[in-house]
């Protein structure tokens, strides 16, 4: 918590600094200001708990600085300290909201009362925003799960809120989880889902109809990172099914083929370490490849990088893209020439070199079959599409 201690003499500032139990009831940070106008910019800047001001100080007295908070709406708690026994200040501070009113000279056993009273008074404040802002939570995301649970039975289309909900991604990945009905997972779904919200990469919804049903919405990509943190974390079986979710209006139809798979049994658990790691190791290759494919990329050199077999990894690249390692490298290199060709006067030769091959009229070859067109003739074809829309 912090104070801030309001008056224009040194010394009243410092007997209410030395009256002040202020470590024991919770302040750590004591402020101090000479008058209102630098205690308006104090509190814009620290946002103090507790403000003491004297009330005759020049250029902004204690009245015009309560005046000045309450129309900002400043919600903590202030308390008047002045040497008059004026009704006129009283009946200010009671306008205002003042939450005490000290007269001076200062008792140490009324001063060290109203600390105490204030600064119970705003753990008690905060006690109650705290349970208000976790009931406007609850709410929020009950609404949230009424939401998705409605999408999954075609019973509304509105996605407004799940596109809020959900980080900024293009490609997810729908994954139902269902438990036995003798467990209790709601503590672990919620921690996954804290764990995916701080990590923006996804969210999970209990599925209303369902006690036990759980939609778990990620990003595409990441789901070994969420099957490994359940792997660490979850100790009761799960039943899982999965698919690619391109579109958010893709959910009701993605649902239902999950949802008659695990009817029929077609589920899978979570896989065990080995399992994860192989998997792991699957996306390191595509990631690389992806990031080199204008060099050598073949399937000894990766054999070398990865420690593994040329045949596990023909297989699992297969396995990961549906395509094998020379497609895909090939397809690559074309959509990067592609690029180059629509965007920048390179010539073929050096975007033949660039993208690895050195015989440009193999890559002229190349580029006509995934095309129908040479280079040539697909960047004028782009150049004439240009001039005619100019």
């Amino acid at each position: 918590m912090k104070a801030l201690l309001v008056d224009d003499e040194k010394n009243g500032r410092d007997v209410l600094r030395m009256l002040g139990e202020w470590e024991k009831n919770g302040i750590s940070c004591l402020l101090e200001a000479s008058d209102g106008e630098g205690a308006l910019q104090l509190i814009e800047m620290e946002q103090p708990e507790i403000i003491f001001t004297d009330i005759r100080m020049p250029r902004m007295d204690g009245v015009q600085l309560i005046e000045r908070l309450h129309a900002i709406g400043y919600m903590g708690k202030y308390v008047l300290v002045t040497g008059y026994d004026d009704y006129q200040f009283m009946r200010k501070a009671i306008q205002f909201n003042s939450f005490d009113y000290l007269l001076k000279p200062i008792e140490p056993e009324a001063f060290a009362e109203v600390l105490e009273k204030v600064t119970q008074a705003v753990r008690s404040a905060r006690r109650y925003e705290e349970r208000e802002a976790a009931v406007l939570e609850d709410a929020k995301r009950m609404r949230l799960e009424q939401q998705v649970t409605a999408l999954c039975t075609k019973e509304a289309g509105n996605t407004s809120l799940l596109r809020e909900a959900l980080p900024q991604i293009e490609r997810l990945d729908f994954t139902l989880l269902s438990f036995y009905q003798k467990h209790q997972p709601a503590s672990f779904m919620d921690a996954l889902a804290d764990e995916l919200q701080r990590s923006a990469i996804g969210d999970v919804f209990r599925f209303q109809q369902e006690e036990h049903m759980y939609i778990v919405l990620t990003a595409a990509g990441h789901w070994l990172q969420v099957e490994n943190w359940l792997r660490q974390h979850l100790d009761i079986p799960v039943r899982l099914v999965q698919k690619p979710l391109p579109a958010l209006e893709g959910i009701p139809a993605a649902f239902g083929l999950l949802r008659k798979k695990l009817a029929q049994h077609q589920y899978r658990t979570i896989r065990r370490l080995e399992e994860l790691e192989s998997e792991q190791r699957g996306q390191d290759i595509v990631t690389y490849v992806r990031n080199y494919y204008m060099e050598d990329v073949s399937l000894e050199r990766l054999s070398k990088l990865f420690f593994l077999t040329k045949e596990h990894i023909s297989r699992k690249f297969k396995q990961e893209t549906g395509m094998t390692l020379s497609r895909f490298v090939t397809n690559c290199r074309m959509e990067q020439a592609k690029q180059w060709l629509e965007e920048t006067d390179k010539t073929l030769y050096d975007i033949a070199l660039l993208l690895g091959y050195q015989d440009e009229k193999y890559f002229s070859k190349l580029f006509k079959k995934e095309t129908t067109l040479t280079p040539t003739a697909y960047r004028a074809k782009l150049r004439e599409q240009e001039e005619k829309l100019r």
